[in-house]
């Protein structure tokens, strides 16, 4: 059986990531009960706003269900008391160690899954005791690594560092690249872009219809020296570009970065001036969708890919 589904009880090895002011319990409720695993984003949650996104998901879905937690979050104790407390079994840990909680949740019956960019933060969770790592390359949406290694190249890194369960993730929206990261050494996927861009996300509709639109090459990675963090090209990227073209400070640059503006682009549509995350896979995204008809498209790809690799035969010397 595959570790992942065994892992998280789950039908197929395919989780929705946990990303700011998109990962609601609409969403994350939707993609469990088409099979995958749902994540709540906590990154973008006061704590009792966490609590009623966890309460909601719990009536809105039997199937499992976890929470993402960034932990640099500033309030990280009081949003590891509601998770406990709301007995939630599936935790995905990012932007930190994960070796000050993972014991506590384990402890507290939850499985741990931490995100990392790189094969030596790898080798520092199987130390930390995580139960699953997710390996995200450089061409996901929202914060990034420093190390700015392509998923091709990170999975099969990852895979000989560790025997622990590997999800990859980044540039990963359809079957044919599950398959791929699948052939590399990966044991599920987690996938942001697509389901932010889905009918069930928090994400405000002219963010969506605009992530629909991109071209590849319409992101970049920017804000190296706060956080790296992929942006769609509008007049905020412009001010970040020229800021980081003459050398700004990294005090300036949080002046200009500000508060909220993450919120004001992805959750409130200000198309110009938010700071507008996601990935570079959002050029192959171009309609609607619900979360299940997304699933059921990305697993109807991946089972067609496998089979039309299967047949693939070389003439031998």
């Amino acid at each position: 059986m595959n570790r992942i589904c065994k892992l998280f009880g789950i039908k197929y090895p395919i989780i929705s990531g946990g990303m700011v002011w998109c990962s609601g319990w609409r969403l994350a409720a939707a993609v469990s009960n088409a099979g995958g695993l749902g994540l709540i984003g906590a990154g973008s949650m006061h704590p009792e706003t966490l609590r009623d996104h966890i309460q909601k998901c719990k009536a809105a879905t039997d199937k499992p269900f976890g929470v993402n937690i960034p932990l640099m979050y500033p309030q990280i104790e009081e949003i590891m008391q509601i998770v406990t407390e709301e007995k939630v079994k599936v935790i995905f840990t990012s932007a930190g160690s994960p070796k000050k909680w993972t014991d506590f949740l384990h402890q507290n019956g939850a499985v741990v899954a931490h995100v990392v960019s790189s094969s030596l933060f790898a080798k520092k969770c199987e130390d930390a005791g995580v139960d699953a790592i997710v390996a995200e390359g450089f061409e996901a949406g929202g914060h990034n690594g420093r190390e700015e290694t392509t998923t091709l190249c990170l999975i099969p890194a990852v895979r000989k560092a560790t025997t622990l369960p590997l999800i990859a993730a980044g540039g990963v929206a359809t079957g044919s690249a599950m398959a791929a990261t699948f052939a590399l050494g990966a044991e599920g996927v987690q996938i942001g872009t697509r389901f932010a861009m889905t009918e069930e996300s928090s994400a405000n509709e002219e963010f969506k219809k605009l992530c629909r639109s991109l071209n590849e090459g319409d992101t970049k990675l920017m804000l190296k020296q706060l956080a790296p963090t992929r942006l769609i090209k509008n007049n905020f990227y412009k001010q970040v570009e020229e800021a980081e073209l003459r050398g700004v400070s990294i005090e300036e640059l949080k002046e200009l970065l500000g508060k909220g503006r993450a919120k004001k682009g992805i959750f409130e549509g200000d198309l110009e001036e938010g700071e507008l995350e996601i990935g570079q896979v959002a050029s192959l995204i171009t309609n609607p969708e619900t979360a299940q008809e997304a699933v059921k498209d990305i697993i109807t790809d991946f089972e067609e890919t496998i089979k039309n690799i299967s047949t693939i035969k070389f003439d031998s010397m």
